[in-house]
């Protein structure tokens, strides 16, 4: 990568951080509105525990989509709706008629199998956890996350198996760098809609930009980009084979489901960054 471009995280990184500061902090407060637990968004896999273990955490997470809520008003800033919608039919194309499908063919593996895909990814990643919880002085879960690593690491094979929470109840200590920006008191900034990688805003989006380029070890460690994009590619149709079609079900439920999604992944921020 150029100095150029090596310089850009930075730059993208005040102009957020001067945004959200100015205005995002108070537009979508992280206090203001009643905590969803989980939004699954329509490309993305934004969701706490995608270990593919779906133990209790993991299946409330889900289970929050069966719960109507009332439309509160606008949660999160939207000035760029016309596009971001745009964007939401495209990746709303992209899934049904491409990624899903993807998905299902590879659920020929065996469901355990599957499983430990997703476990090796989670424990790949340990270090945005483990930086993110130390930005945020929760140096006992950074410790955890730590230890975490360590075992599943070793008496886990690479992460495979996660001896660490079925043995030693260690569980995940999930935390980014957009919820680091969040616990400073950022606010959302705007609502975003990302090709292929589904609903963020500006604060999260500087965060995603923080956590891959310098965190995040596919991105880190693997220097060719079509490598790097392979991984990420594999560990999202692992993880949309592990889905139980949350995403069709909003589908069919939901007036809007734009509006949903919206709102469902800004409440599910904002639990994050205040628990």
């Amino acid at each position: 990568m150029s100095r150029r471009y090596e310089a850009l995280p930075a730059c993208v990184l005040l102009l957020g951080v001067a945004w959200c500061w100015a205005g995002g902090a108070h537009a979508g407060g992280e206090g203001s509105v009643s905590a969803i637990e989980s939004a699954q968004a329509a490309v993305a896999t934004d969701m706490a525990g995608d270990d593919g273990d779906w133990d209790d955490e993991d299946l409330d997470d889900f289970d929050d989509f069966d719960d109507a809520f009332e439309d509160e008003g606008e949660i999160i800033p939207d000035p760029l709706e016309p596009l971001n919608r745009l964007v939401f039919a495209f990746n709303d194309k992209l899934y049904f008629y491409f990624l899903k499908p993807i998905a299902r063919g590879w659920r020929v593996l065996p469901t355990p199998m599957r499983s430990s895909i997703s476990r090796f990814y989670v424990n790949l990643r340990a270090p945005i956890r483990f930086v993110n919880n130390g930005l945020q002085l929760k140096f006992r879960a950074s410790g955890i996350v730590a230890l975490r690593f360590g075992i599943n690491s070793t008496l886990g094979v690479l992460g495979l198996f996660d001896p660490a929470q079925s043995i030693w109840g260690l569980r995940k200590q999930d935390e980014d760098f957009g919820q680091t920006l969040g616990h400073y008191g950022l606010g959302h900034g705007f609502y975003i809609v990302w090709p292929i990688w589904g609903p963020s805003s500006l604060r999260d989006s500087v965060g995603l930009t923080v956590d891959s380029l310098y965190l995040d070890p596919t991105t880190v460690l693997i220097r060719d980009p079509a490598v790097s994009a392979a991984a990420w590619g594999v560990d999202m149709i692992n993880y949309l084979s592990l889905d139980k079609d949350t995403y069709e079900g909003i589908k069919r439920d939901a007036l809007d489901p734009y509006n949903f999604l919206k709102n469902a992944y800004a409440q599910n921020r904002d639990s994050r960054v205040r628990r």
